[in-house]
């Protein structure tokens, strides 16, 4: 006679956030634990973002700051006085760069945008402190509001598009006070938020708490859901089916906030796409990031 054995089934632990025990809250926010393909859609931005400087040619780099990481790359849609599309990537505040991103320019310049992706520090190279990177993109907005002629952009349509944590720091900068900086308060005209976190206070009572010093004052400032009434423009909130449960939430209770606040433009959610899935549809001017994204900024897909 054969026996199999079998896996003891798991005993749930002291909730912690909503129904979730401190494991399945830690799983909710490793993308991982959703997304088994992860590391193969690594590897195709990694070849999407090769091809695409192989066909539309180097970006033009500036320096918005004086530390080697604040800087941004353009690619110019040969087109003058043209809008402008900042994109902020994610890597869960830890990894990214701007090159990892180029796959998403052809959306952009094909349809008579400028297409600008971010570099900024990391919470591991600020002792676990998100504000500096928030800071940096804030200046990054600022220079590129300052010198848009540079490369035939129109300062006034900048428009703020983030990924995952990258969409957690760009739903933040849409809250910013821009008149503290010395910049028009309607700085940023919309932006879109892909698959982000808009309150911190369960992300600090994840796993997450063992690299970033979520305290008091940082999770308050930087959760935009609880600042909306600073946000100047209409902002899309985009998510997948197939994300974890706690950025799904996330999604919804920032859509309904920014809804009853009269400031959504759109909430969307990508019908078997996970986390990173979604963000490859940047790439395509006809895929619900890339189309979304456009919406924002007035183009049709090209």
């Amino acid at each position: 006679m054969n026996v199999t054995a079998q896996t003891p089934a798991r005993v749930k632990g002291p909730l912690v956030w909503l129904d979730m025990d401190q494991t399945e809250l830690d799983d909710a926010y490793d993308q991982s634990k959703y997304a088994p393909n992860m590391d193969i859609m690594n590897r195709r931005r990694t070849a999407g973002s090769n091809a695409v400087r192989a066909r539309l040619g180097m970006p033009a780099r500036y320096a918005y700051g004086e530390t080697p990481i604040e800087g941004l790359d353009v690619f110019e849609c040969g087109v003058a006085n043209a809008p402008i599309a900042v994109f902020v990537h994610g890597g869960g505040w830890r990894i990214g760069d701007a090159a990892s991103y180029a796959f998403g320019a052809e959306t952009f310049v094909n349809a008579g945008a400028h297409y600008v992706p971010l570099d900024f520090t990391n919470v591991d190279k600020t002792g676990g402190d998100l504000t500096p990177m928030v800071e940096q993109i804030c200046r990054a907005i600022g220079w590129i509001y300052r010198s848009a002629g540079t490369f035939g952009g129109d300062p006034n349509r900048i428009y703020l598009f983030g990924h995952s944590s990258g969409a957690h720091l760009a739903g933040v900068v849409l809250t910013t006070e821009w008149e503290k900086l010395g910049l028009p308060r309607d700085v940023l005209k919309g932006g879109v938020t892909c698959s982000g976190m808009y309150d911190l206070e369960a992300v600090r009572l994840s796993a997450r708490s063992s690299y970033v010093n979520f305290t008091d004052e940082m999770v308050d400032a930087l959760s935009s859901q609880r600042h909306i009434d600073r946000i100047t423009c209409p902002v899309t909130v985009l998510i997948g089916d197939c994300e974890t449960p706690e950025f799904q939430r996330q999604a919804r209770e920032f859509a309904a906030a920014l809804k009853a606040a009269g400031k959504l433009a759109d909430y969307q959610i990508g019908v078997g796409l996970n986390h990173f899935e979604i963000s490859e549809t940047l790439g395509n001017p006809y895929g619900l990031f890339g189309r979304a994204a456009l919406a924002q900024m007035g183009l049709a897909p090209a």
